[in-house]
């Protein structure tokens, strides 16, 4: 069975770092876009950072200068690189992959983690 399953979240001091971990388990045939999504509560999950196949980054304004996405397909891992943390950052995130399960069928699926906690406190 596929899944993604999300670690590194926490609590974390205002100006602190932590670093998210995606990984994909599971047999697959290849990984296509990953992304990291937050949602807090009463609120629509969005979409803070993604990463194309190539490498290339895209972030939202709130987090630019402060977050890096990167992947290692070899590990069939995403990661958040969070830095200079501030509590508005506090939400749960969600890491969601584009994959492809086989080569005999050229379909690919949505997959999302779980989510991982993340509170920063003032």
């Amino acid at each position: 069975q596929v899944q993604l399953v999300e670690s590194g979240g926490g609590l974390v001091q205002a100006g602190g770092s932590l670093r998210l971990s995606c990984t994909v388990s599971g047999s697959i045939f290849s990984i296509g876009p990953m992304g990291w999504y937050l949602q807090t509560p009463g609120k629509q999950r969005e979409l803070i950072a993604d990463i194309t196949t190539g490498g290339s980054t895209k972030y939202a304004d709130s987090v630019k200068g402060r977050f890096t996405i990167s992947r290692d397909d070899a590990k069939k891992t995403v990661y958040l690189e969070m830095n200079n943390l501030k509590p508005e950052d506090t939400a749960r995130y969600y890491c969601k992959a584009i994959l492809r399960i086989t080569p005999q069928r050229a379909v690919e699926y949505q997959y999302w983690g779980q989510g991982t906690q993340v509170t920063v406190s003032s």
